[in-house]
């Protein structure tokens, strides 16, 4: 068995607050002052409602609560028969933030899916993840079958929403976009595209970047501000300004979040790969060596590498820094 290096005690380190840090931000996401906030600038059905009416239409919400995959979303039968089995060979994937909401008297429910995403780049994701946006919401229309309708009753199917915040857009990149289904003749050109308002899917993109202009959408301002790297206090005066109530599980999550952030910010590692070779003395050039390599293992985490991958990358890299002390 290989023996703990500095090395692989500090991944450790670093992928236990990565994945501690995502999950503060999916709770941050999940509080109904912001969920609400969120679906008033993404969802048409609620453009033209207040924030405290929205608020009062949220169900409970689920916070990495509820699987993605086949016999797994729909648990909750409405009869007590088996559940479907699960999909040989398959991951499981959790939906970060799932509630439902009641609009116009209670008449209308919605499903709702929220995911924080940290990128929504191909070049990253090793997917485009607008394909992934479509599996969801076929996972969410489909899992209604025995838990919004029984038997054929297709026409009790409610409507899903999957909204995606993604947080590496350009400094001009900021946007919110739809994906969804349209109804067309197509033996006729001049028939008009209809709106199926089953399914859509919203991709809210936000930048991290500190030196960029405030957006004009107020949705995507908030959410800059709310996971931009400043400190506690700065963050807070900021939310207030949006009409924030600042909770104190708000307080406690925006706490954890900007200390969990100076262990896993990027910019940090690029610097000590930069000052070790500035240096040019042998701890500078091993710490650089180690901080590129974190920077390296962290990326295959966030692809989802297999461990075993991600070991034999430690097992070349643990021999490399051995060769560079000598």
């Amino acid at each position: 068995m290989r023996s703990e290096t500095h090395l692989s005690k500090a991944i450790d380190t670093v992928a236990d607050a990565d994945v501690r840090y995502d999950s503060n931000v999916k709770w941050l996401l999940s509080d109904k002052q912001i969920l609400a906030r969120i679906l008033k600038y993404t969802l048409q059905e609620f453009m033209n409602e207040s924030v405290e009416q929205i608020i009062s239409c949220i169900s409970e919400v689920e916070v990495e609560n509820t699987y993605v995959e086949p016999g797994l979303t729909n648990l909750g039968k409405l009869k007590g028969e088996q559940v479907e089995d699960i999909v040989p060979n398959e991951g499981k994937i959790v939906f970060d933030i799932r509630f439902t909401v009641k609009y116009r008297k209670e008449t209308t429910k919605i499903l709702i899916n929220v995911e924080a995403q940290k990128s929504s780049k191909p070049s990253r994701l090793g997917y485009h993840l607008e394909n992934r946006v479509i599996y969801y919401l076929s996972r969410m229309v489909s899992a209604q079958k025995e838990t919004e309708f029984i038997h054929s009753d297709y026409d009790n199917l409610k409507r899903v929403r999957s909204i995606w915040i993604c947080m590496d857009a350009d400094a001009d990149g900021d946007a919110i976009e739809e994906i969804s289904m349209y109804r067309k003749r197509i033996d006729c050109e001049d028939d008009m595209l209809t709106s199926m308002g089953l399914v859509k899917g919203i991709i809210v993109k936000i930048r991290r970047s500190a030196d960029v202009q405030r957006s004009r959408n107020e949705l995507i301002a908030m959410l800059e501000d709310l996971f931009a790297k400043t400190d506690v206090a700065e963050k807070k005066e900021k939310l207030k300004s949006y009409g924030l109530v600042m909770t104190e599980e708000i307080e406690r999550r925006l706490l954890t979040v900007c200390n969990l952030s100076e262990i896993v910010r990027e910019e940090g590692i690029e610097q000590g790969i930069e000052q070790g070779i500035e240096q040019g003395i042998e701890q500078g050039i091993e710490q650089g060596i180690e901080q590129g390599i974190l920077s390296s293992i962290r990326k295959m985490l966030r692809k989802g590498y297999p461990e075993s991958e991600i070991k034999e990358v430690l097992e070349v890299t643990d021999a490399q820094l051995a060769a560079a002390k000598k």
